[in-house]
């Protein structure tokens, strides 16, 4: 079975964007997410790719999932639906869904994992990350609270593996 794992940094009130932005920039999430993800495949929807600073994301696989058949990104693989995306990941090491919502809403049910960063403030936003049964996962890593000095918001790390 393929390793899926969901990454996202998500407000109290689930809010993970507006108008198609992210709602803060964390110096030290960016770094670990790149951390995370270097040398892995990242899957994303066409929305979340066209908000990328630098796209696509340099040294890794990058599967964007778009309704038109007809697209191709130079450097990207691309994939017209869930079912292509899972036919494209990566069989041998974990794979990481980053966006946006509805990627989030269709992955969460086959996700093995999620990596949470949880800015403990809430958003007003346009965009939110589903509800999570959190009856369905194990919480198997939490960082202690971090506070950002630049943004003055508070986060934390929290690791959840499905049960």
């Amino acid at each position: 079975m393929k390793q899926i794992s969901i990454i996202v940094a998500i407000a109290q009130n689930h809010a993970i964007g507006k108008d198609n932005d992210l709602l803060w920039h964390l110096s030290e999430d960016l770094k670990r997410f790149k951390r995370m993800t270097l040398n892995h495949t990242v899957i994303m929807g066409l929305n979340t790719f066209y908000s990328l600073p630098v796209r696509p994301f340099p040294n890794r696989r990058n599967i964007v999932i778009a309704d038109d058949k007809n697209l191709k990104i130079d450097g990207c693989e691309m994939a017209y639906s869930i079912e292509d995306a899972i036919a494209l990941a990566d069989a041998d090491k974990e794979n990481f869904i980053c966006g946006g919502a509805s990627i989030y809403r269709q992955f969460l049910p086959l996700a093995n994992k999620l990596y949470l960063t949880l800015v403990y403030k809430d958003f007003d936003a346009d965009t939110f990350f589903p509800e999570i049964n959190y009856e369905e996962w194990n919480l198997t890593e939490e960082s202690e609270r971090i506070f950002d000095e630049k943004t003055q918001l508070t986060f934390a790390y929290l690791t959840y593996e499905r049960k």
